[in-house]
């Protein structure tokens, strides 16, 4: 397994490891509960150091990105973020991502951890630009600050306030290490999240410094799992349970980012048929008031006929109550429409409803 820079203080903070997309990753480190509530109520710092970053440089580097991606990159100016997705041509999902425009001529590519290789060999295929592709993942290290308290956090670290909008990003220094510092994240609250390049003994001084300016706040350390949770609470989708190359943005509840009438991308013949023929399933939201613990894989019921199935499931630590995305056929899936859940032969009553689960 891949270790990232940060795995010698995890261990040393007593995180429970595991073996995430080829990586030791602290899945958790007091318990889920509590390090979620931290991030909700204050500020939590996670490690996600396995994800992927890939630069595309060169004259046509805007041309290959609004190529080969589905939202309009033409919109970004630099020091924007763009949240976007690669198709393949049958319109399935080739991963979900972060598009940073660095300068006219260069981007950043943030993917998803588990599809780093996958994503870099088809970015290389589908360079009709002639653009220069370097996948810089192994060199970076990233961290997520997240919480109403991180901008306070953060104003501490810069000594000055980062004046950031959602989805800016800038260039700028922390413990005298310099780094990209964006306003983005996976958990529905105020946060930001910093890429840097470094050995370990600046990876320790880049922690420390952190948890100083944190420690008023009672900042905590927060493992992949109340990430999950997080993200699930807000309901973004994770690729490889949510979305994956057998679904279609529109009926992933992705066609905010779909922008069907740009010119020419990869997958927007298949993605308009699959628009203008109405997708037969969709991807929603639900809750139960019954005490249950809803997971992926489980069988969704309707009028006692099976009309879907869960894709991510949790008991929301905020709300207390089940949780729930996953796919239902029509005609059955429409906001207040009632479901079940089916776990263990036992049928458990729910009801979709609208995200996000917890209202910010």
């Amino acid at each position: 397994m891949k270790k990232t820079i940060f795995n010698s203080i995890h261990k040393k903070l007593g995180a429970k490891m595991v073996e995430f997309a080829g990586y030791e990753m602290p899945i958790q480190y007091s318990s889920i509960i509590a390090e979620h509530k931290a991030v909700r109520n204050s500020v939590g710092v996670f490690d996600v150091s396995h994800m992927g970053e890939v630069f595309i440089k060169g004259e046509k580097a805007s041309d290959f990105v609004q190529y080969i991606t589905i939202n309009d990159a033409s919109k970004l100016v630099p020091g924007r973020v763009q949240y976007s997705a690669m198709c393949y041509p049958d319109g399935g999902i080739v991963d979900d991502l972060l598009v940073y425009k660095i300068s006219e001529i260069e981007f950043m590519l943030v993917i998803n951890a588990s599809n780093i290789d996958k994503d870099f060999s088809w970015m290389k295929e589908n360079n009709k630009f002639n653009v220069e592709i370097k996948n810089r993942s192994d060199e970076f290290s990233l961290l997520a600050i997240q919480g109403p308290n991180s901008e306070k956090v953060l104003e501490k670290l810069m000594k000055q306030n980062p004046g950031l909008e959602y989805y800016h990003f800038t260039k700028g220094k922390i413990a005298s290490v310099d780094m990209i510092i964006s306003r983005t994240g996976y958990t529905g609250e105020i946060g930001y999240e910093i890429y840097f390049t470094g050995d370990e003994l600046s990876a320790e001084k880049i922690w420390e410094e952190i948890f100083k300016a944190g420690k008023e706040f009672d900042i905590q350390p927060v493992g992949l799992a109340a990430r999950d949770s997080l993200r699930l609470e807000m309901g973004f989708c994770l690729y490889g349970n949510d979305i994956d190359q057998t679904t279609n943005p529109i009926e992933a509840g992705l066609g905010w980012i779909t922008k069907t009438e740009k010119a020419e991308f990869i997958g927007k013949d298949s993605i308009l048929k699959f628009k203008q023929n109405g997708p037969g399933r969709k991807l929603v939201a639900m809750i139960s008031d019954e005490k249950t613990f809803p997971r992926k894989g489980y069988e969704i019921l309707a009028n006692g006929n099976n009309a879907g199935v869960i894709t991510s499931g949790t008991v929301s630590p905020v709300i207390e109550k089940p949780i729930a995305l996953g796919y239902v056929d029509k005609p059955y899936n429409a906001p207040g429409s009632e479901v079940t859940f089916k776990i263990r032969d036992k049928e458990f009553p729910a009801r979709i409803t609208k995200l996000p689960f917890v209202k910010k």
